[in-house]
């Protein structure tokens, strides 16, 4: 069974078992201002809302793929769990009309310095139907920029996506203590990304602000 449209891409393309290992290959993006053509209102028969604190175990399994539950459940417990009121006011699910969690995103104000996009996920049977635009609108309509993520390239649907919002690759090598494999990445997502979505992707520098706040802490808080 296919984890994802990025894994049934990478399938289709004979590059299965490249996607088991550059999954930890690491990507940054950033945003000086968000392009609003791009945003999206969510359609009927969902609706956007916070994540409670009953449903915790239940985001975690949104957030990621199952082979990485355990990295989200560290990284909770590690960044997240000892502001816990703070999000759980952050962080936004969109749910079915029988209130089922199937998308999740927040923004968090990372290292207590910058603003980054966390853990944006759809779950696999609900992609394509526009509900991870819907989200990333949501979540960044009314959000200070500069704005920053981490991602990578077995989420080049999420790269595409994050680029129409006009965030951008950052060229550094290296942001805070974490290699940046922009290099490496960008073979891989030229094979997966349509033409015309690869040509669209833009690159920039790393502000300096980002740069001195992942160096402020050596656990990665994006």
């Amino acid at each position: 069974m296919y984890r994802s449209k990025d894994h049934e891409e990478f399938c289709r393309k004979g590059m299965a078992g490249l996607y088991e290992t550059i999954g930890s290959l690491n990507l940054f993006m950033q945003c000086s201002a968000p392009n609003k053509d791009a945003f999206k209102m969510l359609h009927a028969g969902y609706l956007i809302r916070h994540c409670m604190p009953s449903e915790l175990e239940i985001w975690k399994r949104v957030a990621a793929e199952a082979a990485y539950v355990d990295y989200v459940i560290d990284f909770y417990d590690k960044i997240y769990a000892k502001h816990e009121e703070e999000f759980f006011s952050r962080c936004m699910f969109i749910c079915d009309d029988e209130n089922k969690p199937v998308a999740s995103a927040f923004i968090w104000h990372s290292y207590g310095l910058i603003n980054t996009v966390e853990w944006f996920r759809v779950l696999p049977e609900y992609e394509g139907m526009g509900l991870g635009r819907a989200l990333l609108s949501e979540i960044l309509k009314n959000a200070q920029f500069p704005m920053y993520l981490h991602t990578q390239p077995t989420s080049a649907r999420a790269v595409k996506l994050y680029s129409d919002f006009g965030f951008k690759l950052i060229t550094d090598p290296v942001v805070g203590y974490r290699k940046n494999d922009l290099v490496e990445c960008l073979p891989h997502l030229k094979r997966i990304l349509p033409q015309g979505d690869y040509e669209k992707l833009e690159f920039t520098k790393a502000n300096d602000e980002l740069l001195i706040a992942a160096l402020s802490s050596e656990t990665a808080e994006f």
